[in-house]
């Protein structure tokens, strides 16, 4: 490509309009490329398992598909360390927290609180009405509380309980919140982890500033509905596995590349060295005996 390129510039030709375009792609192609398809940011995947979500909402457990960290198309092997594991069965969560934008909040009753193996936080059966749905529940969250939804930002901020779903503006400075949306209209997927929380810090103009569990401040809108209170399992950071068993219920497989032929714990043994040897110089060589058989 070089030694083309090179003889091109060396020659002086007339060339037609669609040859000198030719001519600037080889100039400009000096070494060989490969196209790399990079992923979009955000649209990770987890390969462990594929949920099959009907068209309609529902509080039946949904189906599972477990990849066990290969590609769903290919087949191929993509994440080492997942497979295997209790199944488990998944529970549809629905972000949207919809109240009245007027008038009084919502009512919503806790039916059941349940343990969802597929997320760390404890899953809360709720009825509104007619429909029944889950989301997360609080730390202090128990059967049969009443809960309000609502839309409503008031001149004074409310005074919440725990589970209750208010815009920022309607929220006083310093409280607890989890389940926020990043953007009015979205669903909520911010802090969903297990004992997580965001704290409300200050208010400006139509922006309210929150500190995330990371510790960073962000400022949000202020009809950005949240939900009050810290989530539950807050020992989930502390649990102890205990047995290597434990870790493949988990859907955690061993971890590969531990053992080291030099260092390792099973590897090659590092021995003491053996004590300090002195190199003297050598011994000069021994004087021959000389002796007389002359008879003097």
């Amino acid at each position: 490509m070089q030694s083309l390129v090179r003889l091109l510039s060396n020659c002086t030709l007339t060339l037609q309009p669609q040859q000198r375009g030719a001519v600037a792609m080889l100039q400009q192609l000096r070494t060989k490329t490969k196209v790399v398809e990079k992923p979009k940011p955000g649209a990770g995947q987890q390969f462990r398992r594929i949920v099959h979500f009907p068209e309609q909402y529902t509080v039946a457990p949904l189906k599972i598909t477990h990849l066990a960290g290969r590609d769903p198309v290919t087949g191929r092997m993509v994440a080492k360390g997942i497979g295997g594991g209790i199944k488990q069965q998944y529970r549809w969560i629905k972000w949207v927290r919809d109240g009245p934008s007027e008038g009084a909040p919502q009512e919503e009753r806790v039916v059941e609180l349940l343990r969802d193996g597929c997320r760390t936080a404890k899953v809360a059966l709720v009825a509104v009405g007619d429909e029944l749905k889950y989301i997360l529940a609080t730390e202090n969250m128990r059967e049969g509380d009443i809960l309000k939804t609502s839309r409503v930002i008031p001149r004074i901020p409310v005074r919440p309980n725990e589970g209750d779903a208010y815009p920022l503006g309607a929220l006083p400075v310093g409280t607890r919140i989890h389940c926020l949306e990043k953007n009015p209209g979205q669903p909520c997927h911010l802090i969903h982890a297990a004992g997580t929380f965001g704290t409300i810090l200050r208010k400006f103009d139509d922006k309210v500033v929150v500190q995330l569990p990371s510790k960073r401040e962000f400022a949000f809108d202020r009809i950005c509905m949240a939900t009050v209170g810290r989530l539950s399992n807050v020992e989930h950071n502390k649990e102890h596995v205990g047995s290597a068993q434990r870790m493949r219920e988990l859907g955690n497989r061993p971890r590969s590349g531990l053992w080291k032929r030099k260092e390792g714990k099973h590897g090659r043994k590092i021995r003491r060295l053996p004590p300090l040897t002195t190199i003297s110089s050598p011994p000069l060589p021994k004087e021959e005996e000389i002796r007389m058989t002359l008879n003097l």
